[in-house]
């Protein structure tokens, strides 16, 4: 079971117990996020235990106090601290079925100004949404890694009007960053792949930022990516990172919007007349940094916007790792290969599977590469049955194959990934999954299909193109 521990702490002995925002914040420092507790640390107070902090005191709800700071705080309380083990696995058995409104409500009840909003500047801003709707005070904070489309910024000034709060930003060692871009470049990550970047840039200030909490709220949901969010709860100890106490369990992590989809998401935002990024009106879904981001096509999963040029398998940037299992954790650090066998190739179902569908060994995909003159032409897909994309493909392959049937066109797949994966980049030019190859009635040298549009109609236009 997945317990941690949850501080209580009472307060006695308050005078003065409202302040306003603008007269404490004259005399005392805002925290931010990531920063020292000072104050806890030098209020006058009986402490017994080390990590025991003096809790905030908000006088006023409105949505205008939504950042809460230490200038709220009571001078010289008496402190006393309960430990309570909480069972964050029951919980999330027991908030399945909840509305997002009301996960957020539990999460705010439960952790006050210990709490922060993750906004990435994209559809979560529902997360805010929600958030004022339960009429508690609630914090934000976000990850500019300095490489954000102007649109995002625009949008995070509009958000903060809109709601009347002050995001908390968060930014990458400028040490690090320099260091990075002077021995690689400025766009390394299209050579060598995007998580060393991602790691500096965003993973590193997130873990910062969720040092100074007990709690975070994340905007993930179960069909973002079927491959490593599809089990996620929507409340659960955070396997990664670590919160204010330090330690395994000292952080909890709240998905509210966890079993939603996403038109539901957007639903919502038209209902309650949420400011909305303006890239998704240009085709961005998932929105991240600008090199790294683009709009997807109709038919395309909406992660296939992000890291274009990488296999499937490594579009997770390192903020919500702990959902990896250990067998896609493998792809990410090994050869891609997912849970391998002796020989090679990954323990999962295969996909693509029809009567209308030729399989391709290794020895008859070299035969018809090394064919001058075919009976017919041929289509293959060359894939990888835990590939994401390969597997929202299925549907519409498996169509064309048999729409194709006796039309004089072969329809074919050929496992690409484990052993066969080196010679597939070599003589098929694999570059990610899936790749889609013609190859021609009187010629050996097949034609990749070089449009991410998927869907039928696309298909068999660029067949009957070269036919």
């Amino acid at each position: 079971m997945a317990f941690a521990v949850t501080k209580i702490t009472s307060l006695s002995a308050i005078s003065g117990s409202s302040f306003s925002r603008s007269s404490a914040s004259s005399n005392l420092n805002v925290p931010q996020i990531g920063s020292f507790r000072l104050a806890d640390r030098h209020a006058t107070v009986n402490l017994s235990q080390k990590r025991c902090g003096v809790k905030p005191v908000n006088g006023d709800s409105k949505r205008n106090d939504s950042i809460v700071s230490l200038s709220a705080t009571v001078v010289a309380p008496e402190v006393s601290e309960n430990i309570e083990l909480e069972d964050y696995e029951q919980l999330a058995k027991e908030l399945h079925i909840a509305s997002p409104l009301e996960i957020m409500d539990k999460a705010l009840e439960k952790f006050g100004n210990d709490i922060a909003i993750a906004f990435s500047g994209a559809e979560d801003v529902a997360l805010i949404e929600y958030a004022k709707l339960t009429g508690r005070p609630f914090r934000v904070f976000s990850l500019d890694t300095g490489r954000l489309n102007p649109e995002t910024y625009r949008f995070f000034d509009e958000v903060e009007k809109h709601y009347g709060i002050r995001i908390e930003y968060m930014f990458p060692d400028a040490v690090e960053v320099q260091a990075l871009v002077r021995n690689k470049g400025l766009f390394s990550f299209y050579e060598d792949g995007h998580q060393e970047c991602c790691r500096v840039r965003k993973v590193r200030p997130l873990r910062r930022a969720l040092k100074g909490l007990r709690a975070w709220i994340t905007g993930q949901r179960k069909d973002q990516s079927p491959g490593t969010r599809s089990e996620i709860p929507v409340v659960q100890v955070d396997p990664v990172f670590e919160g204010l106490d330090g330690g395994i369990g000292s952080l909890v992590k709240w998905n509210p919007v966890a079993n939603v989809d996403g038109k539901d998401i957007w639903n919502f935002l038209r209902a309650m007349n949420v400011p909305v990024n303006s890239l998704h009106s240009q085709g961005y879904v998932s929105i991240g940094c600008e090199p790294c981001t683009r709009p997807v096509l109709p038919g395309q999963h909406e992660r296939e916007g992000r890291w274009w040029w990488e296999d499937a398998k490594a579009k997770e940037c390192g903020l919500h790792k702990g959902n990896l299992k250990q067998d896609t954790a493998a792809q990410l650090n090994g050869n891609g290969n997912g849970a391998a066998h002796a020989n090679g190739t990954a323990s999962q179902n295969d996909i693509l599977n029809s009567q209308s569908l030729v399989t391709l060994s290794r020895t008859g995909i070299e035969n018809l590469a090394r064919l001058e003159n075919r009976k017919e032409p041929w289509l293959v897909v060359l894939y990888a049955p835990w590939c994401r994309f390969c597997q929202a493909m299925e549907e519409s392959y498996v169509e064309l194959a048999e729409k194709l049937a006796g039309s004089g066109v072969k329809v074919a797949k050929f496992r690409a990934d484990g052993e066969q994966k080196e010679y597939a980049k070599r003589e098929l030019q694999l570059g990610s999954f899936p790749t889609i190859l013609f190859f021609p009635k009187h010629s050996s040298n097949p034609v990749k299909y070089a449009s991410e549009k998927r869907d039928v109609d696309s298909l068999m236009a660029f067949i009957n193109a070269l036919r």
